[in-house]
Order: C-alpha cells, then structure tokens, then sequence
C-alpha cells in the first residue's frame, strides 16, 4: 500500500487510479486527498459537465456505477466523488464496477472513521484495479516528530521544543493542528522570522511556556519536586486544557522509552537515540537525566501506577477521586 505522501505525489504528477478507496479512523488525510484529487483531476472549465458529489446516505450503489460507466464530455476524465462512503447501503455492490472499472472515470470513495471488509470483493477488486488507502491515527507519542516533518513539508523550521508544545496541546488532532500550523505560518512570514519558537507557540496558540507537559516531562525527569508540584496544581486548576488523558499518554511514553534505554546494547548518546528513534540530542537530555535518577525497577513499577491512574480516571476502581487527585498522587508516587 502506498504512503500517504507518494499519493500526493502521484496526484500531483496527474498519474490517477480509476477508482480510490480513502478510508480509516484518521479523517485529516481522507480529506487532503480527496480535495487534492477535486482540485487536480479536472479543470475549472471542465468541472460543470464532469464532477459529481455524492453523499453515500443518499446514494445507492446502482447510481454510482451508471454514472461511474459514462464518458466524459470535452475532457480526459470525469470525477466522481462519494462523500461519507461509509453510510451507503450495500456499498458491496460496487465490486461489479472496481472489478472492470472505466480508465476515463475517477471515482473516490471518501470512506471515514471505519475500514472495507479487505476480505470482500469490493475491496479486494480495489486494490487490483485502484487504490486503496488506510489513514490510521498518528499515535501521540509519535506526534513531535509528526509535526517536524509537517513544518518541514512547508519549509518552515520548529524547534523540539516548540513541537512538543504543540503535540500537548493539539494531542493527535490533525485537522486542529493543521490549523495551527497554518495560522503560525503566516506570523513567521509576517514577523520575518526563520524559525517557530517555543515563545511563538505560547503567545499564538495558547500555551503557557512555564506550564505544560512537556515541563512536567522534565521536572519529573530531573526529580524536581517543586516545579512538578507546581505544574500539576496549574493543571488541577485548568482541566480543559490540561486533559489528565494527554498527560498520562505523555508520563506513559516518557517512562516506557526510559525502560527501554535500560535495555539498549548500546547505552552511548548515539546508540540510545537510535533505540528511541530520536532526531535530535536535545530529545535525549530527559531520558539522561532519568537514567540518573530512577533505577530500572522503579521505572517499570512506575509504569503500573500510570496505568492504574489511567484507569481510575476512566471510573474503574474509583469512587470519589477527582483528576486532579489522581494526578497529585502520582506525581508523589513517580518522585518519592
């Protein structure tokens, strides 16, 4: 299956399936892809006589294929795109059409939130005779890094910790995140700066520097009692926007790559930023100073407690117990 940046490239290169089957848990990139491929299938003038929308509730499958069957009027192809895929009735019968599809036809099925039976026919003739992609949810410990490569595509340089900034604050919502990205270019380019900074994340997306996880990450990091406590009161204090599911997602995360550095061959700065898949040293300092200050036995214990918090925040086992609470005792726990 291709990657969701060959497609682009392939779109780009105007080099189109006959039909495209967009689906998975992840909208963001079903709808960059679908809006890419309206806006490069065809041009303006060609797009009166040769696009159709559809929505899949108020469609059935017998309308898609007469119309995918017909040819189009002054142009290479005509674009046919079902909207919300997933809410038509019997979209198996489809498979009659993916299987002898019409070269001249593009058809996408924007399918959202679910997944084709890859079992079935429609699915299977899809991938022989199309395209079909799954968009899977960026796991959010993998989001700094997402967000790099994001500003990069766009020429635009983040510092870790400007990254880090904006994964505890969007968490892996990437239509919200795309938004910020886009808002920040604009004042980089406004400002003429070369770089997005930790202090233009803070004052244009709402964070504050001095108060986010990932300071927890490293107050709790070197052991610093005062400044975890702190954070964590100013967390207790602001719960919209300090979620305790990111936070938890963030200690969960830091803790079980530290475990990992303990079982690394090669415990060099080199070796355990390649057993962690790190970019930069600047993400390495934390997983040092943890090192430093929590045995392999403690980290792996700490790990249990995260989860037992994790779960009392879901109302297992707890009965009266705010967020907060559950946050301060395990803040005492990981530093004592």
């Amino acid at each position: 299956m291709l990657a969701y940046e060959e497609i682009v490239r392939e779109i780009q290169a105007r080099k189109f399936r006959p039909i495209y089957a967009l689906m998975g848990e992840e909208p963001y990139f079903i709808d960059k892809l679908t809006s890419l491929l309206i806006n490069t299938v065809l041009d303006e003038s060609e797009r009166d006589f040769n696009q159709l929308l559809l929505y899949g509730a108020d469609t059935q499958p017998s309308m898609v294929i007469d119309a995918a069957r017909r040819y189009p009027m002054m142009a290479d192809h005509q674009l046919i795109v079902v909207r919300e895929a997933q809410q038509m009735r019997d979209i198996e019968q489809l498979a009659a059409y993916a299987k002898m599809p019409l070269a001249s036809t593009v058809l996408v099925l924007n399918y959202k939130y679910k997944a084709l039976d890859r079992r079935k026919a429609l699915a299977q003739a899809i991938e022989k005779n199309g395209l079909l992609f799954e968009s899977k949810k960026v796991p959010e410990y993998k989001m700094p890094a997402f967000i790099t490569g994001m500003f990069q595509q766009r020429s635009l340089p983040i510092e870790p910790k400007a990254a880090q900034m904006l994964s505890d604050c969007v968490g892996n919502d990437l239509a919200r995140l795309d938004k910020e990205l886009s808002k920040l270019e604009i004042i980089v380019a406004e400002k003429g700066l070369k770089r997005v900074t930790p202090e233009l994340v803070e004052e244009n997306v709402g964070i504050s520097k001095e108060y986010n996880n990932f300071e927890l990450q490293r107050a709790i990091a070197s052991r610093d009692v005062l400044k975890a406590n702190r954070i964590i009161q100013y967390f207790g204090k602001n719960p919209k926007n300090n979620p305790i599911q990111l936070t938890l997602a963030v200690l969960f995360n830091y803790f079980s790559n530290l475990l990992a550095c303990y079982y690394a061959k090669d415990r060099s700065e080199a070796g355990l930023m390649a057993a962690l898949g790190l970019r930069g040293s600047f993400q390495l300092k934390d997983y040092l100073a943890g090192m430093k200050n929590y045995s392999a036995m403690k980290v792996f214990n700490l790990i249990g407690e995260i989860r037992n918090a994790d779960a009392r925040s879901k109302g297992v086992g707890n009965v009266s117990a705010s967020d907060a609470d559950i946050m301060k005792e395990l803040v005492y726990k990981i530093l004592h």
